[in-house]
């Protein structure tokens, strides 16, 4: 057979893997994910003794790879979006850049122990019989998942954590009564929906506008991005060192809020100092227009994605490895606890689900995210980034349970919606929305813009917003259902 021939053949069958531009395509990356959930599969068979639960443990470890792809697939997207929106990172880009910070996070701050019950809405001690348990768990891993999936085919970035309580709501409800659920911190849950994309989008709209009157608004954008962009810059180092220690590493490392907040002030001088002259450096070759200044933000941006991603994989790889690791707790010990260890080759599953379920299934969020809702440039970006590192800050210190998915989101519509305000708010007076914005921060008008009378611009697309919405209202009642009745065909099938 000669070379020309096997090369025709070879192009017959590469489209069947292979989409356009080389990306997968849908059969190859059902393909692939297959291929890993069977390699979930197999660990546990290898890792598991064998017993009369081995068989359970092994569909329970297909079940937790299921919920990571899914994690990878919708819940990254808010990490890295805003970068590939903006133009500071290609899609590609961004999805290397999550792979390698969501692996590193899981597995160098993922913990060694886990709750069984995520977020502690059930005691665990109300469900004392260890096969009842374990099906509970199967149940409210593959309704997490389920919702998820189907959330990522509509389009909706939706919050994995509530994703995971749903199920394990619907599924103890399901075990052992409506009864064994504490209502008090399922209410703090649920208060969090409105919480966290309010607070999110106020903070981003609040530094959006605070940029805008203190550099876009002046004649001269360089010498003012001299001055101001040094330290937002170090408000960002700050935020950030603060965000990555209460949430990155809060599984290995809980120090004294006082200490968080004394290392948060020493980032802030050390970037705001360091940054000044390389920011003067860089402002002296840029144009006197937006365009140049946002330049400015594009690496922090990009670090700004690595270290979401860390701190994600860091904390939510918990929700595929959580239930999984009570499973096989269970089933080696019989006994129920509240706290369990996570072995490793869970850990791997947990880890390599999210990085695999982000390189197949992530890029049709991170374009929503990213590009969908409402037009990004890199400041608008990095002011979305900030905000969900303060939004968790402030919450933590609070002590509000807050959902990363929403926050993201919510600050991505805060920034659309401030937009929409500054460029419909025109006062009778001929002066424009950002003279008002000027004046709280003390900061002389450039000029007086006269009034221009036109239609009011519509700068967030309402479609996606009531998707998102509708999306994250039903997340826990809809995981719960599902849940439940797996549960109810899982017992039946085992004869319970």
């Amino acid at each position: 057979m000669s070379m020309l021939t096997v090369a025709q053949n070879e192009n017959l069958r590469i489209p069947f893997i292979l989409g356009e531009a080389g990306a997968l395509s849908k059969s190859g990356a059902i393909i692939f994910a297959s291929l890993f959930l069977t390699i979930a599969g197999l660990f546990a068979v290898l890792f598991v003794d064998d017993g009369g639960m081995a068989l359970i443990v092994t569909f329970a470890a297909v079940a937790g790879g299921y919920m990571a792809l899914n994690i990878g697939a919708n819940d990254v997207a808010n990490n890295v979006g805003p970068a590939v929106g903006s133009g500071a990172l290609t899609l590609w880009g961004a999805i290397g850049i999550a792979i390698v910070f969501e692996s590193a996070g899981a597995m160098l701050a993922g913990g060694d122990v886990v709750s069984t019950i995520s977020k502690g809405i059930v005691d665990a001690s109300a469900i004392s019989d260890s096969r009842i348990f374990i099906f509970a768990m199967v149940s409210a891993l593959l309704a997490g998942a389920v919702w998820l999936n189907l959330a990522t085919w509509i389009g909706a970035p939706v919050s994995t954590t509530h994703s995971i309580v749903g199920g394990v709501l619907g599924g103890a409800i399901a075990a052992a009564g409506i009864g064994v659920v504490d209502w008090g911190v399922m209410s703090k849950i649920a208060a969090s929906w409105f919480i966290s994309p309010i607070l999110g989008g106020v903070i981003a709209a609040a530094f959006l506008a605070l940029i805008d009157a203190s550099v876009f608004s002046k004649r001269d954008m360089i010498a003012a991005s001299r001055t101001w962009v040094p330290v937002l810059l170090g408000v960002m180092a700050s935020a950030f060192s603060m965000y990555l220690i209460m949430k990155g590493f809060k599984k290995i490392w809980k120090p004294d809020f006082l200490i968080v907040c004394g290392l948060g002030l020493g980032a802030f001088a050390l970037a705001a100092s360091s940054l000044r002259p390389l920011i003067t450096r860089a402002s002296s070759r840029m144009e006197n227009h937006r365009r140049g200044v946002n330049r400015l933000f594009t690496i922090p941006l990009i670090f700004s994605a690595a270290l979401l991603s860390f701190a994600h994989g860091a904390n939510d790889v918990a929700n595929a490895i959580g239930p999984l690791s009570a499973i096989v707790s269970v089933a080696s010990t019989e006994g129920v606890t509240a706290k369990v260890g996570i072995p490793y080759w869970v850990m791997m599953i947990g880890a390599g689900g999210i990085a695999i379920g982000l390189a197949l299934f992530g890029a049709k969020l991170i374009r929503t995210v990213g590009k969908q809702l409402t037009t990004l440039d890199q400041t608008r970006a990095f002011c979305i980034c900030l905000s969900a590192a303060i939004t968790v800050i402030c919450a933590s210190a609070l002590g509000l349970p807050v959902s990363s998915t929403h926050i993201a989101i919510g600050s991505i519509f805060g920034i659309g919606f401030y937009r929409e305000f500054k460029c419909n708010s025109k006062t009778r007076s001929g002066n424009d929305f950002s003279n008002h914005i000027r004046r709280i921060f003390r900061i002389q008008p450039r000029l007086m813009v006269p009034q221009i009378n036109r239609k009011p611009r519509k700068l967030v697309r309402r479609k996606e917003l009531l998707t998102i919405a509708a999306a994250w209202f039903i997340t826990v009642p809809s995981a719960a259902l599902i849940a439940a009745i797996l549960f109810t065909g899982i017992t039946a099938i085992a004869g319970n």
